[in-house]
């Protein structure tokens, strides 16, 4: 199937596109997401039972601005697509302006309900997930099983997480660790801390007053039974469970078990350091093994990085979970055809199809199963999200971008000395009650 996507405007200018029966999809433009989205097109466009009235055809427009770009088309009643792409963290904003959508049967097996979950508002499924990011965390095999096997280091161990933690804890293999073990590990492994370390820093934290910084650490808060709203929808940040969160940051970032200007540090710094060779662990999106494992990027590292799921904590062991998916226009110009597709997208036959053409959906089962081979690095992808991943309560609401916003910078502030935790807590839970009452 050969053509040219178009490169759409903002508004009423995606009005313009010229009417046609085929089932129209607006895509994410670039990367592997293109380029499995285009995969799955074409094999569905070939099926025997696809009417030529309900052919797929694809439409993109840039990343910059799109979900902005997205929001006004829709809300100006657009017909120029059936079909579009959402991302969990904005679906409330599109939902008034889409159509639920019914998944195919075996869509719950393929995928499991955690990640269904990433396109679902209100009780309702508004997607078919295709592409999921969540967090693994790092570490360094040599540094941990030299730790492991060294006595001497087990005592200091015991001593640094004694001053620092209020318990003499024992090293553990990274699998096994509570919140507190990280805690420890990051503290030994600081030369700050312990000069004996073979590292200058024992993690690597996100600090950035940056709203996707937040959802690499709410997984903390969230092993301690953190919520933005509890099930009757009051709003529960400025909680214990919120407390010991930035509690712990703020601790490793004092102690010197992350770099000094990790205040300003998000995706690409934290993956330069912990490449340099200097860092022992850090949490980080899975979208980085590919950087953080390849010996050309990362030649002193590569070789000896292992990936678990986060660390656990007193209510579970948890990974922040959201995703791509596609979902139904309201305004749908052929939207028969436009549920069909939608269904068929949400079989294990096209999850597959689309894991093998590049794409990073979550898996699970039989799928999973399926493309083990060809995509290992979408089995812990697949289980981790299966087992650990969640959403928090609202973070599918219309306001959840600026939620994240809002947290980063009152969590910042926290952590750069300009507000006491209360402060931060107080003034996020005011916050976020005004944004999700709008």
């Amino acid at each position: 199937m050969k053509y040219t996507a178009p490169i759409l405007t903002a508004g009423l200018a995606l009005s313009a596109a010229a009417a046609q029966a085929e089932v129209t999809v607006l895509g994410w433009p670039g990367g592997p997401e293109e380029q499995a989205l285009r995969s799955v097109v074409e094999t569905y466009n070939a099926l025997p039972d696809v009417a030529e009235d309900d052919k797929v055809e694809l439409l993109f427009f840039s990343r910059d601005g799109f979900f902005d770009k997205l929001q006004s088309d829709l809300a100006a009643g657009t017909d120029a697509f059936d079909v579009n792409l959402l991302a969990t963290y904005s679906i409330g904003r599109y939902a008034p302006y889409m159509e639920p959508i019914e998944l195919a049967d075996d869509a719950a097996e393929t995928f499991g309900d955690s990640v269904l979950g990433t396109m679902q508002y209100e009780g309702k499924q508004y997607g078919v997930p295709t592409d999921l990011s969540l967090h693994f965390l790092y570490y360094r095999e040599d540094l941990i099983d030299a730790l492991m096997s060294d006595e001497d280091a087990k005592a200091k161990y015991a001593e640094i997480s004694e001053e620092y933690l209020g318990e003499a804890l024992e090293p553990k293999m990274p699998d096994d660790w509570t919140w507190e073990d990280f805690a420890a590990t990051a503290l030994y492994f600081s030369r700050a801390v312990n000069s004996d370390s073979p590292v200058r820093y024992g993690t690597v934290l996100q600090m950035k007053n940056l709203l996707f910084n937040m959802m690499v650490f709410q997984s903390l808060p969230r092993a301690y039974g953190a919520d933005w709203m509890d099930a009757e929808g009051t709003v529960t940040v400025d909680s214990e469970a919120y407390r010991t969160g930035p509690e712990m940051y703020k601790m490793l970032y004092d102690a010197g078990a992350t770099p000094t200007d990790s205040l300003s540090y998000e995706f690409p710094e934290a993956n330069a350091a912990f490449t340099s060779g200097q860092v022992a662990m850090m949490l980080q999106w899975n979208g980085a093994a590919g950087e953080l494992t390849d010996p050309e990027s990362a030649p002193a590292t590569a070789e000896t990085t292992k990936t678990v799921a986060p660390p656990t904590g007193p209510e579970g062991r948890f990974t922040h979970i959201h995703g791509l998916g596609l979902g139904l226009n309201a305004n749908a110009q052929n939207p028969e055809g436009a549920k069909a597709f939608l269904a068929w997208l949400s079989s294990q036959e096209a999850a597959v199809d689309y894991a093998k053409a590049g794409g990073a959906p979550g898996l699970a089962g039989a799928a999973i199963d399926a493309v083990a081979d060809e995509r290992p690095d979408l089995v812990p992808l697949g289980e981790f999200a299966s087992n650990y991943g969640y959403v928090m309560n609202g973070a599918t609401s219309a306001n959840a971008l600026s939620i994240y916003a809002l947290q980063a910078e009152k969590f910042t502030g926290y952590w750069g000395g300009t507000l006491s935790l209360d402060e931060a807590l107080e003034q996020t839970a005011t916050g976020m009650e005004d944004l999700l009452s709008e």
